[in-house]
């Protein structure tokens, strides 16, 4: 036998058998429904935050591998479908649970990051993440320090990428994230260092200098 997958690794918060639903999916996505598949890791992410940071590197290998067994896509198009689903219904999931709505975010960005059509970012998804980020600088989020930390965590994570696909909305993006910083009364002090880092993240290339990393990270850290 060998060693498990990092991708079985992750599914073991499912009951059984889920698990034996996923796995199989995983090795022969023919043997099973790829919708079903799609939905219930879907769901998965939106419940569970720490699933939803790892939830793309499954969906690239289930991809792969129907791409390999079949050279279809239904999983990629449940997936699609039922991301667009919650995109349309953002304002509401915010509003029902803040923790579902980071957790969406944090998902529909990690797809962004694994998810390739011909090594590049798949341009369907860029316009929603971005909506998405912008939510996220809004005044009312920039006062949930969960929100912010979402914001900052997946611009960490795909903010280079995504200027590259749309230089103009990052420029708007981050003109608002300074607005908030600078204008915005009541922000925790957490908020306020989060953001400040992040505009000076960008400005430095999407890097984190020495100093940067010296200053923010004992900041921090106390």
């Amino acid at each position: 036998m060998g060693e498990p997958s990092r991708e079985e690794y992750e599914i073991k918060s499912f009951d059984a058998e889920t698990q034996r639903l996923l796995k199989t999916a995983l090795k022969e996505p023919g043997a099973v429904d790829l919708e079903k598949v799609a939905n219930v890791i879907v769901d998965q992410s939106l419940k569970d935050c720490v699933f939803s940071k790892e939830a793309g590197r499954i969906c690239y290998t289930i991809i792969q591998a129907e791409s390999k067994q079949a050279s279809q896509s239904v999983f990629r198009r449940g997936l699609l479908n039922r991301l667009q689903q919650e995109y349309q219904a953002r304002e509401q999931l915010r509003a029902r649970s803040l923790q579902g709505w980071v957790c969406y975010v944090t998902f529909i960005c990690n797809i962004f990051d694994y998810l390739r059509v011909n090594n590049m970012p798949m341009m369907a998804l860029v316009n929603p993440v971005f909506d998405c980020l912008f939510r996220l600088a809004q005044p009312d989020s920039l006062h949930e320090e969960e929100e912010v930390d979402c914001l900052v965590l997946q611009l960490h994570r795909i903010g280079e990428q995504l200027e590259k696909m749309n230089g103009q909305r990052m420029d708007e993006l981050f003109g608002l994230l300074r607005d908030g910083f600078l204008l915005q009364d009541g922000l925790s002090s957490l908020s306020q260092l989060l953001l400040l880092e992040l505009i000076e993240f960008r400005a430095a290339g999407w890097r984190t200098t020495p100093a940067a990393q010296k200053y923010y990270y004992s900041e921090v850290s106390d």
